[in-house]
């Protein structure tokens, strides 16, 4: 019998497998890869800095210094690389954005905000609307989330049933659950937006949101290695190619592009770079973002081995590891779960259906 049933095939289903197999607790691997592909769109950006406040993103002092130990970890598993560090370039628009900056940037932010106020001389990032000012983010990067989960569907292979999981071909027992002739002691359901859809745990409040990004090309850019992020974002690819996003739409939770999404995002571009460019690609997704913007974890009010790993909305790539390893430690009876993402929370909107 295997430990866990793991549900789902997107960043949070593979986080979670190789927390499982770093600490030795067997499992398996079922969904489609069709299903959602939240995962497969996302630029995988991780930014400590929330700079709408200029504030620390929560819990940015443990989790970044954990994504970077755990998707290292992943990467010589593999020997795949998937992981880069990059500055965040943030223009300053007014004077007094740059000063609380330097404010903060000598005390609460000093492991976040470069105290230095950068120029652009010799037109360095070419192509890139630049102001004459701005400031660097450090500790910040991206995970190519796209080659995280094909390389880790290369590690577990033998342990992946891909089809769509039948919610109705689960049996639960006290002591197991049992699908399709295969025995485990527990489930855990990592479905993202489309937990809707599943009886067990289709009550938890979801605020879905969807997203568009498009991939250009342009011989006019240089951005070496780093984010510029003004009213949207620009990353390089390699190759003369690079990512820019992004939209959030409420309303049409479909995971199909738009017209209006791809207008959105050339007119963002219009206030990030100068030069010609071509549209390659252009891709959209739905964000499992909870109510609260906070992950949702934990274990059915009912079935005490049915578990949820969901919620974590835009900034997955960050949360993912260290709250993996949080619900690993609470299933091992080795620490509670974190009050703000246990699902407990939410236990009060449970009506007795699933």
């Amino acid at each position: 019998m295997t430990d866990f049933l793991i549900v789902g095939r997107g960043l949070a289903a593979a986080v979670l497998a190789h927390t499982f197999f770093k600490q030795k607790i067997s499992f398996k691997i079922i969904g489609s890869v069709h299903l959602s592909s939240s995962s497969l769109v996302a630029a995988g950006i991780f930014n400590p800095i929330v700079f709408k406040r200029l504030t620390k993103s929560w819990l940015a002092d443990k989790t970044i210094p954990f994504l970077n130990t755990f998707y290292t970890e992943c990467e010589n598993r593999s020997g795949e690389k998937f992981i880069t560090q990059r500055n965040i370039i943030k223009p300053f628009s007014e004077e007094q954005e740059k000063q609380l900056w330097l404010k903060k940037s000598k005390n609460e932010l000093a492991d976040f905000l470069d105290g230095n106020i950068y120029a652009n001389p010799e037109n360095k990032y070419k192509g890139c609307l630049l102001p004459p000012e701005f400031g660097l983010v450090k500790q910040a990067g991206n995970l190519d989330i796209r080659t995280f989960l094909k390389s880790t569907e290369k590690i577990f292979d033998a342990d992946i049933l891909s089809e769509e999981f039948d919610h109705s071909g689960l049996q639960i027992e006290a002591d197991k659950v049992l699908y399709k002739g295969i025995e485990a002691k527990n489930i855990i359901f990592c479905e993202g937006h489309v937990v809707k859809n599943n009886p067990f745990f289709g009550w938890i409040p979801l605020k879905p949101v969807k997203g568009e990004v498009l991939t250009i090309r342009s011989n006019d850019l240089v951005l070496h290695n780093s984010i510029l992020n003004k009213n949207g974002y620009l990353m390089g690819l390699g190759n003369n190619t690079y990512l820019t996003g992004a939209t959030y739409n409420w309303e049409d939770l479909s995971e199909t592009p738009t017209d209006n999404g791809a207008q959105e995002l050339k007119q963002k571009l219009t206030q990030l770079i100068t030069g010609d460019y071509k549209v390659i690609e252009h891709k959209a997704g739905v964000r499992p973002a909870s109510l609260d913007r906070r992950p949702i974890v934990g274990s059915h009010p009912n079935y005490k081995n049915l578990f949820v790993f969901n919620g974590l909305g835009t900034k997955g790539v960050m949360l993912a590891p260290y709250f993996a390893n949080n619900f690993v430690n609470f299933y091992s009876q080795k620490e509670v779960l974190n009050k703000e993402i246990d699902l407990k929370r939410f236990y009060h909107l449970y009506k007795g259906v699933g």
